[in-house]
């Protein structure tokens, strides 16, 4: 979607200056907040597309005045009255007012190291569906804004770009934020000019890759 998380590109929001210095987390409350996404998350009652969507679509004013972990909060937030776990009253009041839903899976403290050095997986069998393009191969991405969730940055439609290489067949993100199915289809890292992306004026020997799902790609 296009939504306040898409700021590739644009102007006005500041340099970017990482310190490899910093520390993982600023405050106490941001380990919590850690936490806290990693037990629910682990209930399985939704996907990690549902939760990156659930953030997407704060209001652009609130997303911009909330700090890193304070975004993850609030989407949280979101699915957990979503699915019935909390309600807005409850959330106001900070306590359990109701018993809520019942969640699939409980994350055990013990398990926690294995959980997170394990990650997801989100390769799956083609099946015998054969890939549309292979690396050397010239693509353009499509030109859409759709309303739900998407991977495609808005910096990266319609643009001019050649396959890199083929990363797999895997989840796809658009249908699974919305409890639409998996979906899978082949990705690709496409890279592009420079000047494709952000014009004449940016190092003509500059490249930008991007990994795009099949159905963002078309022949060039």
């Amino acid at each position: 979607m296009n939504g306040p998380q898409d700021l590739g590109g644009q102007a006005g929001f500041g340099p970017i200056a990482p310190d490899p210095d910093t520390p993982v987390f600023h405050a106490e409350w941001e380990r919590r907040a850690f936490a806290l996404q990693l037990a629910a998350s682990a209930m399985g009652h939704w996907s990690i597309d549902a939760s990156r969507h659930a953030r997407e679509s704060l209001h652009p004013a609130d997303y911009y005045a909330s700090s890193y972990y304070a975004i993850w909060t609030k989407g949280l937030e979101r699915l957990l009255v979503r699915h019935g776990f909390v309600s807005e009253a409850e959330l106001e009041a900070g306590r359990a007012l109701t018993p809520g839903a019942q969640p699939k899976r409980v994350l055990r403290a013990g398990d926690v190291p294995a959980t997170i050095a394990r990650g997801g997986d989100f390769a799956r069998d083609p099946g015998g569906r054969a890939a549309v393009f292979a690396p050397g191969d010239r693509v353009r991405t499509r030109v859409m804004h759709p309303l739900g969730h998407t991977r495609l940055p808005r910096y990266a439609r319609g643009k001019l770009g050649t396959i890199e290489a083929t990363q797999g067949f895997h989840v796809f993100p658009d249908t699974n934020a919305h409890d639409g199915g998996e979906a899978p289809q082949w990705l690709y890292t496409v890279v592009f000019e420079a000047t494709e992306i952000w014009g004449t004026d940016r190092d003509p020997n500059g490249t930008l890759s991007v990994d795009a799902w099949e159905s963002y790609l078309e022949p060039a």
